[in-house]
């Protein structure tokens, strides 16, 4: 890739995120995507998704299984299903194609097509270029935002969840899979929000304790009228300092995570 110009990277740095135009081909991202779909056809669902529940143990037994499930995936390539798509059977309600609400976290590692483009020469080249010195992929998801289901995914600070000491050593790379517009699923950001720092962090609780994460602290109020949005065309990448504040629509992105590894 051509080497990023000054000027790019000083707005990045202030404002915190860009947008790089056919950072993938039209070609590549048709792959991905029907990679995706071939994953989700034989796809199993999870044992505590099918599990019918009607006592109060027996709701906390699924919400033990499901954090479990989620804190355990940073290895393994798992299925988060949108809420409501499943009977008290555990049977689907919708077609399966339309329950996914994402995949995550190791498609980066466990599947060849997404391991190629997460890997690929010019994502490395970015990520040194962004200030990275020694990168490592932290976890890569697929995210589906199915259009007329789920529940919305509030303003927040991505840092919330991956944390590092000191902060700022996390940055997200993300790709539009399709035209990301206003109307079905861009990305929004509060610019600069990046260097604010944090206000709650997710920690996990002792074992055996019902859920098995928690929050400390509690995130800040965000007026809209703050957001900026930030169409993205197919094949479109918006790296983002990972203190960002984010808001996500309805639409399909491949994300991945990367870290300022120990050399």
């Amino acid at each position: 890739m051509a080497a990023i110009s000054q000027e790019t990277l000083s707005k990045f740095h202030q404002e915190g995120f860009l947008v790089l135009k056919q950072f993938f081909s039209l070609e590549e991202c048709d792959a991905m995507r029907a990679q995706i779909r071939k994953i989700v056809a034989s796809m199993d669902v999870p044992a505590h998704c099918r599990t019918e529940f009607s006592t109060q143990e027996s709701e906390q037994l699924q919400a033990q299984g499901s954090a479990e499930y989620f804190l355990n995936s940073g290895d393994k390539i798992r299925f988060f299903f949108e809420k409501g798509v499943f009977d008290e059977k555990g049977d689907f309600l919708v077609a399966k194609e339309k329950s996914v609400n994402k995949i995550g976290h190791a498609l980066h590692a466990y599947d060849p097509v997404f391991k190629q483009m997460t890997h690929a020469a010019k994502v490395q080249a970015l990520a040194r270029n962004l200030g990275l010195e020694n990168p490592v992929v932290v976890q890569s998801m697929y995210i589906f935002k199915q259009p007329g289901i789920g529940g919305e995914v509030t303003p927040h600070q991505d840092a919330t969840f991956l944390h590092t000491t000191p902060l700022g050593k996390v940055m997200g790379l993300w790709v539009a899979l399709e035209n990301a517009t206003q109307e079905n699923g861009c990305l929004w950001f509060i610019p600069g929000s990046h260097t604010t720092g944090i206000t709650r962090q997710m920690v996990r609780t002792p074992p055996g304790t019902i859920p098995c994460t928690d929050f400390v602290g509690t995130e800040r109020t965000y007026d809209d009228c703050q957001f900026v949005p930030v169409p993205a065309g197919k094949g479109r990448l918006a790296p983002l300092k990972y203190l960002s504040r984010l808001s996500h629509k309805p639409g399909r992105e491949i994300g991945s995570l990367l870290l300022e590894g120990e050399t």
